[in-house]
């Protein structure tokens, strides 16, 4: 079976993943799983074993343990039927990379990591405009506080290991969506 190709799209809360994931799979076919909402509709599915788990760990800005995350995506990619990728919000830690290494490393390859890199204040403002209508339980002033931590802290080193490898392609995030996904299509014509 030939492996999966993933693209991980890391950058922290607000920076712009998921605007840029939807250009990407409108205009390259990719696949976009995004970690967070795949963990936040396992947790909405009835008689879900890992339900309550999740929704602690959202609730609190805490990781999911990778176990679970990989499980989500890699059943989501079986039933797409596609083999171009798009990972976003994940690997988030040097657990979520060991886990991905353990759990998928036989069935998928990261050809690329896009790094939204954009200044905090405007992730936070992002964040907050986006909570007025998104609904979603982490878009609050203590959740972002703990998910920039978290991100600071823990993805970073993520994004550097990736960097050593020569697979990152840094994007700056603080304009608008037009103009950062000029920047992305140059990264991805060069992958085609």
């Amino acid at each position: 079976m030939a492996k999966y190709n993933v693209i991980f799209v890391l950058g922290g809360p607000g920076a712009g993943k998921g605007t840029q994931c939807e250009n990407i799979v409108r205009e390259y076919g990719y696949v976009h799983l995004s970690a967070g909402d795949l963990l936040r509709e396992e947790r909405q599915r009835p008689g879900s074993q890992f339900g309550e788990e999740i929704e602690t760990h959202i609730k609190n800005g805490t990781i999911v343990p990778v176990q679970i995350t990989c499980s989500l995506l890699k059943r989501a990619m079986e039933n797409s039927g596609k083999d171009r990728f798009l990972i976003d919000g994940f690997p988030r830690n040097q657990d979520n990379l060991d886990g991905w290494n353990k759990e998928m490393s036989d069935v998928a390859t990261v050809i690329r990591v896009l790094f939204f890199n954009c200044p905090e204040e405007v992730c936070v403002d992002r964040c907050l405009s986006r909570g007025k209508t998104s609904g979603r339980a982490d878009d609050n002033e203590e959740s972002l506080k703990k998910r920039i931590k978290t991100y600071n802290e823990s993805t970073m080193a993520i994004i550097e290991h990736y960097r050593n490898l020569n697979l990152v392609s840094e994007i700056k995030a603080e304009h608008g969506p037009e103009t950062v996904f000029e920047d992305v299509k140059k990264v991805l014509t060069d992958l085609q």
